[in-house]
């Protein structure tokens, strides 16, 4: 599977290297699981619905979200800060 960031998704990730590298570490665990088990595994992988819906969730913390989708053999990384935007 390929990784693909978005904009937002890629803006996100860059803030957490500025910000906090712990954080970043916790992301690349949940990146590394989902390209191998997108719908299931660590974070509490769920589908989301409305606006976003085909995308899937993991909990990086209380407050914030890893936001993806998969297409075809891509794991698209939409957003990784917040709740869903």
């Amino acid at each position: 599977m390929r990784l693909v960031f978005t904009s937002n998704g890629w803006t996100d990730y860059r803030s957490w290297l500025r910000a906090d590298r712990r954080m970043l570490l916790r992301i690349n665990r949940l990146i590394e699981d989902a390209m191998r088990h997108p719908f299931e595994g660590v974070g509490k992988p769920e589908p989301l619905r409305h606006a976003l819906s085909g995308a899937w969730s993991r909990r990086i913390s209380g407050e914030h979200r890893l936001v993806y989708l998969v297409d075809g053999d891509d794991l698209v990384i939409l957003q990784a800060r917040f709740h869903y935007e």
